[in-house]
């Protein structure tokens, strides 16, 4: 699977390739600017964090729902408020940091 991740802390971004995404193709950005630019339609999934460098994952979101109303993105904040801003701004379901050993089973849900 292609995914889109949008994220901008580097530790985090490896220990979640590592232990969550081997198996799958990651694109990684970390900021509003390169999300807006880089998404493209060869994606399968995005995962889209809330506090970036410079703005908010909604902005991406938005962004991306412009380009393809149907691709599943999940809300990937350690904060509840910034998960329920992702989902009003078009995310399809929220899997919080603080909870990441369950992503897999997020992105079986949203794919199958």
């Amino acid at each position: 699977m292609n995914i889109f991740y949008v994220e901008n802390h580097q530790a985090f971004i490896a220990a979640v390739k590592r232990e969550f995404l081997l198996d799958h193709n990651i694109h990684v950005v970390g900021n509003v600017c390169s999300a807006k630019e880089e998404f493209n339609d060869s994606y399968d999934l995005v995962l889209c964090d809330y506090d970036l460098d410079d703005g908010k994952g909604t902005e991406v979101i938005t962004h991306i729902r412009k380009i393809n109303s149907k691709i599943p993105i999940i809300a990937v904040s350690s904060h509840e408020k910034g998960n329920k801003l992702l989902v009003k701004a078009g995310a399809n379901s929220i899997c919080s940091k603080m909870e990441f050993r369950l992503l897999p089973n997020c992105i079986r849900k949203l794919t199958n």
